[in-house]
């Protein structure tokens, strides 16, 4: 079982990066997928989930990336996407992605993946 995340990268504000988190030995799309960040000195913030394991898929976005982060997925690459748009300067930070049964949990999940590192510079 194994989550690896990819896609950060450097970005001046405004700019835009697509996170990948792609699971392998596993059927990620049975499961709901949920983002997190870590950005140094600072507590780990869940950014957003995705749960469609029923007939609604059900989202969820911090305010602080809401209208400007998107999810999505590709159950034939096993693979959720996190597309960030109008990246700020408080959005550098170690992204994480971690499966859960639900988006009901995300106070008490612990990503386990090296992340992808996001920096937002001029």
């Amino acid at each position: 079982v194994q989550l690896v995340e990819s896609g950060g990268g450097s970005v001046q504000p405004g700019g835009s990066l697509r996170l990948s988190c792609a699971a392998s030995g596993f059927r990620l799309g049975d499961y709901a997928v949920a983002w997190f960040r870590q950005a140094p000195g600072q507590e780990r913030e869940a950014v957003s989930c995705i749960d469609d394991s029923d007939a609604n898929t059900y989202y969820y976005y911090a305010d602080s990336v809401k209208g400007r982060f998107t999810l999505s997925r590709d159950n034939a690459k096993n693979s959720v996407y996190l597309q960030m748009n109008s990246l700020k300067p408080e959005d550098p930070a170690v992204y994480y992605c971690i499966q859960d049964l639900d988006c009901n949990r995300l106070a008490t999940l612990v990503p386990f993946g090296q992340g992808t590192l996001v920096t937002v510079s001029s």
